[in-house]
């Protein structure tokens, strides 16, 4: 029962990063069709990426607390792009030069939407099969 938990306190944590994740591309696409300015975009979107980087290593970390061995290394990739990010200073989107990267800024958190939702089906097909194992027992 305990493993069904850990599955469920795992689909909500994803489900968090999914729509910090679309908030960032509403914020983007908002962008792109004028209906806000820069600044006010940036600052939005900046507001989001640290607690989106915590919540990620929470995440890598739950599952290594867990025993989840194979989740926390396909979590791992993710964990390390967002420390390597957050090392060089990238993390952040500049004002001055959201226009030019808008693009860049785009597929970025695309692939990071489509790896979540990726990790998300593999939380959900771990928490049905462990529900129905324990249904069995």
């Amino acid at each position: 029962m305990a493993d069904l938990f850990t599955w469920l306190i795992s689909f909500f944590i994803l489900i968090a990063l999914i729509v910090l994740v679309i908030y960032q591309l509403m914020c983007l696409a908002d962008l792109e069709f004028d209906y806000i300015n820069p600044y006010d975009s940036s600052s939005r979107i900046n507001k989001v990426v640290l607690p989106e980087y915590i919540i990620v290593g929470v995440l890598c970390g739950f599952y290594l607390v867990t025993g989840h061995w194979i989740m926390s290394l396909i979590c791992a990739p993710y964990l390390y792009y967002n420390v390597r990010l957050y090392r060089q200073g990238n993390h952040l989107v500049d004002v001055t030069e959201i226009f030019n990267l808008l693009p860049k800024e785009k597929k970025q958190r695309l692939f990071k939407l489509f790896y979540l939702v990726f990790i998300l089906f593999l939380s959900l097909f771990w928490m049905i099969y462990t529900s129905l194992d324990d249904h069995d027992d």
